[in-house]
């Protein structure tokens, strides 16, 4: 058990890498990570239909890397 998820986590790692590095910078440099040239309408409910398609996969793998990372930890443990 705890192979498998082992090798499920290294490709779930390599994939949200590829990701990562496939998405568009934004415009608006070190700020702009941090929301500093973002507008109020930018924080409504609708954002998640705003994102582009890269972003939500990257969201989708950030989670699912998260919960094998704590699947793994229950499942290596002696």
């Amino acid at each position: 058990m705890g192979n498998v998820v082992a090798v499920l986590f290294l490709v779930l790692c390599v994939a949200l890498i590829a990701v990562i590095l496939m998405q568009h910078r934004k415009s608006g440099g070190f700020s702009g990570s941090f929301g500093g040239g973002g507008t109020q309408m930018d924080m409504s409910g609708g954002s998640w239909q705003r994102m582009s398609s890269m972003t939500k996969l990257t969201v989708v793998l950030a989670v699912a890397y998260m919960a094998l990372s704590l699947l793994l930890v229950y499942a290596v443990k002696p």
